[in-house]
């Protein structure tokens, strides 16, 4: 069993399709924000994106975030159909409590080959067992600053929802979060900032960007912050609520 810090250098993906579009970067890993956002920063949303790349829809992914127990429960599964490249299936089930800290985590990938992944979070540290088709299961510990985790998986998007409602709009500014890519076994940070008013398409939203040391994704969300569209600009890549 490994264990990797989250101070460590590493690199990410936000996938359109794990065979035809990657966006790799690396995150700058910063001192994760001290504060949590208060208890109770969900609420219940369910919904269908398209993905698009270069003003092709490539996918869609159907969505809810929910209560769950004591806590709550934020599923997706995303079907990617892109040109020239096979079709992929993604689903993940994200357990959180009511402040956000994540719980568990699990995920499975359908494409030539099917893998999954189980994770359990407590005390800051996520201890992934990642099931791989043809070969023994792989455990792996990874540590992290701080219990509020942003989990942002490749290929689901609804994961920017749950991170708008982390985010403390009470406070605003700049925040940092310790992120974990799960997919890519990768951990590490990112900022989220509240942009104030955007405009898409004619229409009025509340902005909210998600950097990397060289990424940026902007996020419209509506008057009760639920995720509206998402927008990668320099991958030309959109998610947009149906």
């Amino acid at each position: 069993m490994h264990r990797v810090s989250s101070r460590s250098s590493f690199r990410s993906s936000l996938l359109a399709c794990a065979a035809v579009f990657a966006l790799s970067a690396a995150f700058a890993v910063a001192a994760p924000d001290k504060k949590s956002p208060a208890a109770g920063v969900f609420a219940a949303d369910k919904g269908k994106l398209s993905i698009e790349l270069n003003g092709q829809t490539i996918g869609h992914e159907e969505f809810s975030i929910e209560p769950s127990g004591a806590g709550w429960m934020a599923k997706g599964t995303t079907d990617l159909k892109p040109p020239q490249a096979s079709a992929a299936k993604v689903s993940g089930t994200l357990v959180l409590q009511d402040d956000g800290a994540p719980i568990s985590y699990e995920w499975s990938s359908a494409a030539e080959k099917t893998n999954a992944a189980k994770i359990l979070f407590a005390n800051g540290v996520a201890k992934i067992t990642l099931l791989m088709q043809g070969a023994r299961p792989f455990e792996q510990d990874l540590t992290f600053g701080a219990p509020v985790i942003a989990v942002l998986d490749n290929n689901l998007y609804h994961q920017y929802a749950v991170l708008a409602r982390v985010y403390d709009w009470s406070k605003r500014g700049v925040q940092s979060f310790p992120v974990l890519i799960p997919q890519e076994l990768t951990p590490g940070s990112i900022t989220v900032e509240a942009t104030g008013d955007a405009k898409v398409d004619g229409k009025n939203y509340e902005g909210l960007r998600v950097s990397t040391s060289d990424l940026e994704v902007l996020l419209a969300l509506d008057s009760n912050h639920r995720l509206m569209r998402l927008e990668v600009p320099s991958a030309k890549v959109s998610v947009i609520r149906e």
